[in-house]
């Protein structure tokens, strides 16, 4: 195997172990994934287990002859520099790159790895947008990838990789070129959720393997222990049961154990072997910690230095660097580093030196005094300073240990600035929070910093609560100009958390009064409070904000922040129902097409395409999504693209697939996000109606609490109309009017009538169902009066059918048919053919009453949509109709998706891949989002096709079908 990219040389010493001691099978399956590229391997397990042993065995295995393989590892000390694991695993390739094969867009990566700059094209010009530029920099680095050949690219410790390598990586594994093979080792309990997710949904195409390395058991340790004393006898089952139980059989922790039994001199060679005394004698410690303290206690006090300032500096180091953070003559050093290598407690690392395990270094670090750890980290920060380019996470680590509280404030600064120019808004806000919690300021820079705070929490990928830091800023008195940026970054922060929208406004209107300077940010607060959040507000309030807002547009100087204004001012005009919403988004549409698309302008197409689609314009929203679609897949703003296009697919009856799809996207937002409470809405609509409608209850309840409980009551109408159609159908209509009743009323007095007549019909046959008649009338009556003369699609489709129901309660079977296909022939319009389908299936209800030899045509028009859709519930009952009335059906196709056979389904194969590693029904579930039900289902189709009878069989059975052919 060729070895590049390994700059720390963890692949290139020696083993510390003579043999490789329990993971024969997991070596079998990581050499079968790395060898049938493209693949995809996980190493997981805990501290000490044996990851990087077992990703060191498999570097050395003749199987992967001829492959070149690339290592990064991931450091716990994050310096304000993304993918810095990536670009390390690549410095070192430049003599394999053919220039002439490289895309141009690889040139960005010039800045990032000066060491290969010579062998890349020319850097393109930079893009104002940094999530757009990340993008390109995803896209370069997997052109890079790609050319390299035979690849294995390893990234150690994955638990510790900061937010942008654990986004590419989620890239990476849905573009895997055809070359490369990818290992992944980390901590589970400490991994991202996104990286977890990224690798339990890939491809079926891929060869993939998730290997949950185990602690030894008795006989493992035994024999494992064998090896390291270099020992002809096995140990006795006593001592290896002892160990067992001393180790928890941590292959780190045995070595540690044992090298400390032979320091001691408690293990002496003798000619028949190993001599040791009575086990109640031995007086071994547990675990790992007192044996490495142990251990380094019998070193010299040089040595003792040396480890102490290796523990300090935690991360691998150039022998420069720790020279001169050690507190000693250089000389000293030189003599206490020999000992600690020759002892093994340290260990070379290529050019750089470091303990061997992690666990080492906390144990070694936790007993050193705090005096002297200040003194050490102070020495630690002035040492590193000599690299370069510095690397500011760590400087500032050892500033912030130290407690030189000015340096360190000046370094995360710089720091954070760093890690914001380069979209990692995450690491920003965590080094800017860290300051501001921790260091005393001045009030002048606490502000400062607070304001920095604010704007990379808002941005950050993930939710950050820093609400106290921006309310401790405005006690203080802040300028004017500071004090208007404070309160507008408060309002954003209870938009994200879902907080009281009655704080958001308050902040919002406290903001406004002093950001003059600052029109962008003037106009956004505007907008803030141009929508909709707060019942008892005017709406002609709201409408002079959106005015204010859109006034403010010419000032602000940055174009794309002026069209994502006005994208946001359209989204709520649309979602009133306002018609000048369409000439907005035409500006929108217009001068998004004409650039490329970075995350401000996509979002302000994906912003407006939210309630358009709500409001029913599917047209205009598939060209919003089409002309925003251009920009990164893996940011903010691709994310509401995803969630979107799966809003529209469901609105627009596009359904093949989409359960999938929707799970897919579940998986990746961990986070109670907006955009994860659309995903779940999506899911509980469709369990209802294309899955177990049984279970679907529960789903919507949740999906209807979190949405009111959020504020979003512009997306309240799906959940609310599945909801009351299936309490009316198994006769508890009057629970559910009565749950849905407030809903109704804010879409009133929000002027949201546009969104909620979505639901008017099933209100009304629910109403209809306990007796309501007149009640049901005086909404229907409310809508009509309240929608004269708005930009509703929906209206000219949901208002007869909700007359159409009327009529056909008040005995009126005739007008209400013609009302009902008159719905009907308005639903297609717009495209909403599952409602179309609803329509005409009560039309058809209609037309039998009367004896209209229509009615089976009609019927059967809805059946077929319903089948078509797959929408089972309502296949059901309109099945049920036709018997009812004699209409002779044809034979359909029930019972999962065709196209299989004995083979596995996707989903089959993901249900038995979970099941083989040990997942419960439960927990396969959870991480699927369907019912603990419809895994066993799966299960049982799993276990009969492959002619298996439990779930052991089939763990083996996919073991050796890796092995063989994955």
């Amino acid at each position: 195997m060729r070895k590049l990219g390994a700059g720390d040389g963890r692949y290139e010493r020696p083993a510390a172990t003579p043999a490789l001691v329990g993971r024969d099978d997991e070596l079998l399956r990581l050499v079968s994934v790395v060898s049938r590229a493209p693949g995809v391997a996980v190493v997981e397990g805990e501290a000490g287990i044996g990851k990087t042993r077992l990703v060191a065995e498999l570097a050395a295995h003749p199987g992967l002859a001829g492959r070149r393989l690339l290592v990064g590892l991931c450091c716990r000390i994050r310096e304000p520099f993304p993918l810095g694991s990536l670009l390390d695993a690549l410095r070192d390739t430049g003599a394999h790159l053919d220039p002439q094969r490289l895309s141009p867009i690889t040139g960005v990566l010039r800045p990032l790895l000066p060491e290969i700059a010579d062998r890349l094209p020319p850097a393109p010009d930079p893009l104002d947008d940094r999530v757009a530029e990340r993008h390109r920099v995803f896209r370069a680095l997997t052109g890079v990838f790609a050319t390299l050949g035979e690849t294995v690219l390893v990234i150690e410790d994955a638990h510790w990789a900061d937010e942008q390598t654990v986004d590419y990586l989620g890239y990476l594994l849905t573009h895997l070129p055809a070359s490369l093979a990818v290992v992944l080792t980390y901590r589970g309990e400490e991994t991202d959720l996104a990286l977890r997710a990224a690798t339990t949904r890939l491809p079926p195409s891929l060869s993939h393997a998730h290997i949950r390395l185990r602690s030894l058991d008795d006989a493992q340790t035994g024999t494992l222990a064998s090896a390291l004393l270099d020992s002809a006898q096995p140990l006795s089952e006593e001592f290896a049961a002892y160990l067992r139980e001393r180790t928890s059989g941590l292959p780190f922790a045995i070595h540690e154990l044992l090298a400390l039994l032979r320091e001691r001199g408690t293990l002496v060679r003798r000619s028949t072997g190993w001599a040791r005394r009575t086990l109640d004698a031995l007086d071994v410690p547990a675990g790992v910690r007192d044996s490495v303290l142990e251990r380094v206690g019998r070193l010299s006090p040089a040595a003792r230095a040396v480890a102490a300032t290796t523990a300090v500096l935690q991360e691998p180091m150039p022998l420069a660097v720790l020279t001169a953070a050690a507190p000693l003559p250089p000389a000293d050093t030189l003599d206490g580093l020999t000992e600690a290598l020759e002892s093994g407690l340290l260990e070379e690392r290529g050019t750089r030196i470091s303990f061997r395990h992690m666990l080492a270094v906390q144990a070694v670090y936790e007993r050193i005094p705090l005096p002297r750890r200040q003194a050490l980290h102070t020495r630690a920060a002035d040492a590193v300073r000599q690299l370069a380019p510095t690397p500011l996470g760590q400087l500032a680590h050892h500033l912030r240990e130290a407690e030189q509280f000015g340096p360190w404030v000046d370094a995360a600064e710089r720091a954070a600035e760093q890690a914001a120019s380069l979209g990692d808004d995450t690491e920003a806000a965590r080094l800017l929070e860290d300051v501001l919690r921790t260091a005393p300021l001045e009030p002048g820079r606490q502000t400062t910093l607070t304001v920095k705070l604010g704007y990379a929490a808002s941005r950050a990928t993930q939710p950050t609560d820093v609400g106290d830091l921006l309310a401790r800023a405005l006690s203080k008195d802040p300028p004017a100009s500071a004090r208007g940026q404070l309160w507008f970054l408060t309002g954003l922060q209870h938009e994200r958390s879902g907080a009281d929208p009655v704080e958001q406004r308050a902040a919002y209107l406290r903001a406004v009064e002093d950001l003059g300077d600052h029109p962008e940010i003037a106009a956004w607060t505007m907008v803030g409070l141009g929508i909709p959040m707060v019942d008892g507000i005017p709406p002609a309030e709201h409408a002079a904000w959106l005015e204010r807002a859109l006034e403010q547009v010419p000032a602000i100087a940055d174009q794309a922040s002026a069209i994502s204004v006005t994208g946001k001012v359209a989204m709520v005009m649309v979602a009133k129902g306002d018609p000048r919403w369409s000439g907005l988004a035409e500006q929108v549409i217009t001068y998004v097409a004409g650039v490329h698309p970075g995350a401000r302008e996509a979002e302000a197409c994906y912003s407006l395409a939210s309630d358009a689609c709500l409001a029913g314009h599917h047209r205009t929203v598939h060209r919003l999504l089409e002309v925003a679609d251009r920009t990164e897949p893996n940011g903010h703003a691709s994310l509401h693209g995803r969630t979107n296009a799966l809003l529209l697919a469901h609105c627009s009856g596009a359904w093949a697939g989409l359960d999938d799809a929707i799970a897919d996207n579940l998986r990746t937002q961990p986070v109670l996000t907006h955009h994860r409470r659309v995903l779940e809405t999506l899911h509980a609509c469709g369990s209802a109606v294309r899955g177990a409608p049984e279970a679907a209850d529960s789903l919507l309840e949740v999906s209807l609490a979190r949405l009111t409980e959020s504020g979003e009551v512009d997306v309240l109408p799906l959940p609310a109309s599945v909801y009351l159609r299936l309490a009316t159908a198994r006769g508890e209509a009057r629970a559910a009017v009565a749950a849905t009743a407030d809903m109704f009323t804010v879409w009133r007095s929000r002027g949201l009538q546009i969104l909620g007549v979505r639901a008017l019909p099933a209100l009304v046959d629910a109403l209809i169902a306990v007796g309501r008649l007149g009640e049901a009338v005086d909404h229907v009556v409310r809508f009509e009066g309240d929608l004269r003369d708005l930009d509703a699609p929906l209206t000219p489709a949901a208002l007869p059918h909700a007359r159409g129901i009327l009529a056909a309660a008040s005995g009126d079977a005739v007008g209400g048919q013609a009302l009902l296909i008159e719905a009907a022939e308005a639903y297609d319009a717009i495209p909403c053919p599952y409602e179309a389908a609803q329509a005409r299936e009560q039309a058809a209800t209609c037309l039998f009453a009367v004896g209209d030899s229509r009615a089976e045509s009609v019927l059967r028009s809805a059946l077929g949509r319903y089948e078509s859709l797959g929408a089972r519930w309502d296949l059901d009952r309109a099945t049920q109709l036709a018997r009812g009335h004699g209409v002779l059906l044809p034979a359909s196709h029930r019972g999962g998706r065709k196209g299989y056979g004995e083979g596995l389904s996707p989903r089959e194969r993901q249900v038995a891949e979970l099941a083989a590693v040990g997942r419960t029904n439960r927990e396969i579930a959870e991480l699927l989002f369907v019912s603990a039900r419809t895994v066993e289902g799966h299960l049982r189709v799993v276990l009969r096709k492959l002619s298996l009878r439990s779930r052991t069989e089939l763990a083996h059975h996919l073991g050796r079908s890796r092995i063989k052919d994955t």
